[in-house]
């Protein structure tokens, strides 16, 4: 069993999902220890020295910040904290999530600047290990005064409260606490709010995201090559010349992978009788490439985010300092995955467009990729579907960070709004995957009109993976089935080390 270590050395998204893929087990090291249990004799100390209110550890919280908590009601409030917050509404957020949920947590805590017991952050590593996953709501967070809701939902279970998900099936808490012998952890000062102040919610999404369009990104690129090839398309657009005179890298990557996949078609260097192909061929280095750069920008943001200690009060130990800040506030993430979203919508939106280039009846094709037109409505319908979905991810690509209302009395006067940016942005993402399926699905049936001509040797190995779960359509059948299989088909699709050069 691999073991992953949570010490003072920051998380990738590569590490992120090598310890998911390999159900790696977590512990926090020594030195991590150290830091934790040092913060909180810090802290203890401090709150019997202390005559001074300090925000949300001898007061109440958002405009109740000027109302001072005596000594004996300090652990009750942290709890009442929790309690009160857990105000989620909405549909479940996937457990996938909630479980990167829970290491970001465990790592920002781990740092040794949040004041928390080692005990609450060793039951966070519990739930992570025994893969118990708490019920988590997808609204209710506001991403400003970190994802209160969300992370309440998240902590319930440490208590004893809510519910949480164990192999597959909901429980109660309280009954797979008493399967494992978890008393409630008794919260002490700041705690509560240490566990629900934070950029997780947004933070786990945005990981998960980052991993689903690196993904989808290098799927766009192979499937628009099929798509070009069976639309008797040019390589020219992609040549290395073209790139270097707008060297953006995205673009460049774009061209290189195009390139890479085309080599040996027969189909891409027979002589073409057109001079240049649509847009939506033409220009796929630019627009892929474009997505791609923002890709790259996103993680850049994500994982400074999801290395950071994020709640507040912030405790410095050393400095003999508590300071009461924003580092909860979620604009740094909330402006990338809303740019994010609109970059993946993109992708979407011109693999739409391929798909009706090639069910148009154009380059010796057959009207709506059927022997018998007429008869057959073949391929129409599924455009149909496709351009319905792109039409409701231009409506998801209104920018969520541009909006801000305020709450808790005024004392919360601007919030980013990054939840809602990163759980539209899930929305988003699981639509263009909808999207190429449908473009994979008309390229494999408009590549075998081109026989007895052969594409690359990549080309046809992914439409021969493909073939295995979609048939060829000879006459009018139920499309939604061979939809839903293409999509599945992508969902299992598995990358390589190597392919991800390409983003």
């Amino acid at each position: 069993m691999k073991k992953h270590l949570i010490k003072d050395e920051n998380l990738s998204i590569d590490i992120i999902e090598e310890i998911l893929d390999s159900n790696a087990k977590i512990e926090l090291s020594e030195e991590a220890r150290g830091a934790v249990a040092k913060c909180r004799a810090f802290l203890d100390e401090k709150m019997k020295k202390s005559k001074t209110p300090v925000y949300g550890i001898t007061t109440g919280f958002g405009s109740l910040c000027n109302t001072t908590i005596s000594v004996e009601d300090l652990s009750t409030l942290q709890r009442n904290l929790v309690i009160s917050h857990a105000c989620g509404m909405g549909e479940e957020v996937p457990q996938e999530i909630v479980r990167i949920m829970l290491l970001l947590k465990i790592q920002s805590l781990s740092y040794g600047y949040s004041g928390v017991q080692v005990a609450t952050i060793q039951r966070l590593i519990d739930l992570f290990n025994k893969k118990v996953y708490p019920v988590v709501y997808q609204q209710g967070s506001l991403g400003a005064s970190g994802d209160l809701a969300p992370l309440a939902h998240l902590s319930l279970p440490i208590i004893g409260l809510g519910e949480v998900y164990y192999k597959g099936k909901k429980y109660p808490a309280t009954e797979i606490n008493d399967k494992f012998g978890w008393e409630p952890i008794e919260l002490q000062s700041k705690e509560g709010l240490a566990l629900l102040n934070g950029t997780q919610f947004m933070s786990a999404y945005a990981v998960w995201l980052l991993m689903k369009a690196e993904k989808l990104s290098i799927l766009a690129d192979r499937i628009g090559a099929v798509s070009l090839d069976a639309f008797d398309g040019r390589i020219e657009p992609f040549h290395l010349a073209v790139h270097l005179v707008r060297p953006h890298f995205g673009q460049l990557m774009t061209a290189t992978h195009i390139s890479t996949i085309m080599e040996g078609s027969e189909i891409i260097r027979r002589e073409k009788k057109h001079v240049q192909d649509p847009y939506s061929f033409r220009c796929i280095p630019q627009v892929h490439g474009a997505t791609k750069d923002t890709i790259t920008h996103v993680r850049e943001v994500v994982e400074v985010e999801i290395n950071s200690a994020t709640d507040n009060p912030t405790v410095f130990p050393d400095e003999d300092m508590i300071i009461s800040a924003g580092n909860f506030h979620g604009q740094p993430l909330a402006l990338v995955l809303d740019f994010l979203t609109i970059a993946m919508a993109e992708l979407g939106n011109i693999s739409e467009r391929r798909v009706y280039q090639l069910i148009s009846g154009k380059r010796d094709l057959p009207s709506f990729l059927v022997k018998n037109p007429g008869l057959n409505s073949g391929f129409m319908i599924p455009q149909y579907t496709a351009a319905s979905i792109v039409n409701q991810n231009k409506s998801l690509t209104m920018p969520c960070s541009t909006d801000s209302i305020e709450s808790s009395q005024g004392q919360e006067d601007h919030v980013s709004m990054g939840a809602n940016a990163a759980t539209k942005a899930y929305r988003v993402l699981d639509n263009v995957e909808k999207i190429l399926a449908i473009e994979l699905l008309n390229a494999a049936q408009a590549l075998e009109f081109r026989r007895p001509l052969k594409s690359s040797e990549m080309i046809e190995e992914l439409v021969a993976g493909f073939r295995e779960v979609v048939p060829f359509v000879e006459n009018d059948t139920v499309m939604y089935e061979l939809m839903h299989n293409a999509k599945r088909f992508l969902e299992d699709y598995k990358l390589n080390e190597d392919d991800k050069d390409f983003v």
